[in-house]
């Protein structure tokens, strides 16, 4: 059996004539190749809606729908699948038209085997690998999701990935690019939460010089750039509603016009979308268009987090450890001390996938042996029990036990840690948030704590950057543009 064939998605015959059909079929299937067949154009157009096909290999001449037909609706409902026409030697010049509109080849019947078997071989499409260096997935929900994101790959199917924060989904969207048909064309990724909403517009389906005040030469949007590839619309829930009518436009129509244009561009993408959001709660509350919904939530996956995917913890960290040793210096890479696998194991990781890459980083700083201790990981800073219960009021609970001065220093280390950071990002909650890898909840619930505690009629303080922090970013009062 040839490789070629081994690892080829099946060719669909279509051919009216149950003889030669039977033949052409025989002849693959000898030659390694899975088949499906169909006896016309509508059966094969019903037969791509439920399976995935690398190759179209169509008779000319069928009723009621022929194979010049078949070829138009293959462009428009299906256009990266290959199509060999089979055609009689007298209507050769409407075959070569086929070409020149896009078709792979043509075969003049009668045709020997081995003509047959070296143009599928040379035209077939054939699904990456699914070895993937960078992707660690060893947990069985993991598993899973990879499972279907590999049967979706290989069609030009919406797909929208439901997640956390820091789940890896933008992971999962290259995955997808990755194992497609376009694998060696453009992926762009645009974070729609991140890009200003006077912005947002013309960053994804550009504009024309002069369309707007500093516009001063055109610019080819997100769409544009990926043209032929794959763009990935991260946080699509963030994106305003004006835009979403537009965005809705350039799906239904594959075309749009540059903010300021007046010349129409026809689009050959594959969209993915990402949301840590529920789309459908957001369109019972109005802040998400319900048709724009519905045409991205064609194939839904939702990437479970950390915390519901145990046999991932370990690896992951090991992943980190490996990629970030270098940088720190640290020959050989420190291995994970019993202990701390315990730890990673039993913690929660609100800030999933994104917070254990910061943990690791952080260990592979304070590490001064060849093993990674517990008190490397320092999860008892980010992370104290009281965060998983922002109700509580610290110090409540019946019997608690008084802080010892190990726990007050370490507080106040992680006080500063975390002003420090929102003082980098300018106040902007969510960009810390990401930076500290935890919640945009959980750094309300600190903050609210340490404006508590620098307010308390207590004796003196310890000076900390809060005392310099301005009340606004103390607060996250956020005063760039930005959307939550």
């Amino acid at each position: 059996m040839r490789d070629e064939a081994r690892h080829a998605l099946p060719v669909l015959v279509v051919e009216d004539d149950a003889d030669l059909r039977e033949a052409i079929i025989d002849t693959l299937s000898l030659a390694g190749y899975a088949t499906l067949e169909a006896a016309d154009g509508h059966q094969a157009l019903a037969c791509l809606k439920r399976e995935l096909v690398g190759l179209v290999l169509s008779d000319a001449q069928m009723q009621p729908m022929d194979g010049y037909q078949l070829f138009a609706e293959l462009r428009s409902r299906h256009p990266g699948i290959p199509f060999i026409l089979m055609t009689a030697y007298g209507v050769i010049e409407r075959a070569i038209e086929l070409l020149r509109n896009g078709a792979s080849h043509y075969l003049l019947k009668p045709f020997e085997p081995d003509g047959l078997i070296t143009e599928v071989e040379r035209h077939i499409l054939k699904p990456r690998s699914r070895a993937e260096p960078d992707m660690v997935a060893q947990d069985a929900s993991m598993q899973e999701v990879l499972r279907l994101a590999s049967r979706v790959a290989v069609t030009d199917a919406t797909v929208l990935l439901n997640g956390e924060s820091g789940v890896g989904k933008e992971v999962v969207a290259r995955f997808l690019h990755r194992h497609s048909m376009r694998a060696d064309a453009p992926f762009v990724a645009v974070n729609c939460a991140a890009i200003p909403e006077n912005l947002l517009e013309s960053t994804l389906f550009g504009h024309e010089k002069g369309a707007f005040t500093g516009a001063s030469t055109s610019f080819a949007g997100k769409f544009e750039q990926a043209q032929g590839g794959t763009l990935l619309l991260d946080e699509v829930s963030e994106m305003p509603l004006a835009l979403q009518a537009k965005l809705l436009r350039v799906l239904q129509e594959r075309e749009l016009e540059r903010v300021g244009g007046t010349r129409t561009l026809k689009l050959d993408v594959r969209v993915i979308c990402t949301t840590n959001r529920v789309l459908a709660d957001e369109v019972r509350k109005g802040t998400f268009r319900e048709d724009l919904y519905f045409r991205i939530n064609v194939f839904p996956l939702t990437i479970p987090p950390l915390r519901q995917r145990k046999g991932d913890i370990v690896p992951l960290a090991q992943h980190f450890l490996e990629k970030y040793a270098p940088t720190h210096k640290k020959h050989p890479v420190p291995a994970l001390s019993a202990a701390a696998i315990e730890h990673l194991t039993g913690y929660q990781w609100n800030g999933n996938i994104r917070e254990l890459e910061n943990v690791m980083q952080r260990a592979l700083i304070l590490s001064c042996g060849e093993s990674i201790l517990p008190q490397d990981l320092m999860l008892q800073v980010l992370s104290p029990p009281e965060c998983t219960a922002p109700d509580a009021t610290p110090g409540e609970s019946e019997g608690a036990a008084a802080p010892t001065e190990d726990d007050m220093s370490m507080h106040l280390l992680e006080k500063r840690h975390i002003l420090d950071t929102l003082a980098t990002v300018n106040g902007v909650r969510k960009l810390a948030a990401e930076k500290l890898g935890i919640s945009e909840r959980t750094l309300r619930y600190k903050l609210q704590r340490y404006r508590e505690e620098d307010t308390a009629p207590s004796g003196a303080q310890e000076q900390s950057p809060a005392e310099t922090l301005p009340a606004h970013q103390m607060s996250g009062e956020q005063h760039v543009c930005t959307r939550h």
